[in-house]
């Protein structure tokens, strides 16, 4: 139960944004034009384009793409691919650099995989997340839990709060829903399949590496709801990689 209160309280804590300072450098448009995007990302609308001569005001970088501010007010993201044709106050291209440390705390996407061990079962997971801001994401997990006498199959749902973003090594918490459906694969065992619901707690710590990549490492105490309320709890320990823009 402390476990469930420090979770929720840091979620509610982060699910705040917090406002940094911005970039404030202005650059100006080589190409006929560039295109703003409403969010950072192709499948997402354009709705005003800047042509050349003009000049932009760099508001903040999100791995590959930019947000910037025109000299009308327009605000809008910007791919790094427009935008490393753009020229400095000195009349040279801009240089963009590779992703940093920086990008990693104001990632959009993340994917990955985790493995690990849950009271003597082998884990493995494969994740996709999403951050609304840099302190606060929801995440989408499936994965298998292979035992000597069972195969779970487990999908789950998690909030995630990150209140220190900015630290190369930066914990997280967690707190989610989902379900598990087991198969027994052995005949010498007095019990049935099941698909029952899950509910989960647990904290983490998120390491950038170089790149893109990432280093996870999570402990969670999952709790299964059985159909004949006998309910279970198990830890789960787990390490994994990911790739994140």
């Amino acid at each position: 139960m402390r476990v469930v209160l420090i979770s929720l309280a840091f979620l509610f804590f982060t699910s705040v944004e917090v406002l940094g300072e911005e970039q404030a450098d202005k650059v100006r448009i080589a190409d006929p034009f560039i295109e703003l995007h409403s969010q950072p990302g192709e499948g997402h609308p354009v709705f005003h384009v800047v042509d050349r001569g003009q000049w932009v005001t760099i508001l903040k970088r999100q791995t590959d793409w930019f947000k910037v501010k025109t000299d009308k007010g327009k605000v809008g993201w910007v791919s790094r691919l427009q935008m490393a044709q753009t020229l400095a106050p000195s009349g040279e291209k801009i240089s963009l650099g590779e992703k940093s440390q920086q990008d990693f705390s104001e990632r959009g996407w993340e994917l990955g995989t985790l493995w690990g061990n849950a009271e003597g079962s082998d884990i493995f997971k494969l994740f996709a997340a999403y951050s609304f801001n840099e302190n606060l994401s929801i995440e989408a997990s499936a994965g298998q839990m292979l035992g000597t006498l069972s195969v779970s199959t487990l999908y789950h749902v998690s909030a995630i709060g990150q209140p220190f973003p900015e630290w190369r090594f930066s914990p997280y918490f967690t707190i989610g829903t989902g379900t598990i459906s087991t198969r027994i694969r052995s005949t010498l065992v007095a019990k049935e399949d099941s698909d029952d619901s899950t509910s989960s707690v647990g904290f983490g710590v998120r390491a950038y590496l170089s790149r893109s990549f990432f280093f996870r490492l999570e402990y969670r105490e999952l709790i299964l709801y059985s159909s004949t309320d006998d309910n279970k709890e198990l830890e789960i320990w787990s390490v994994g990689v990911g790739s994140f823009f």
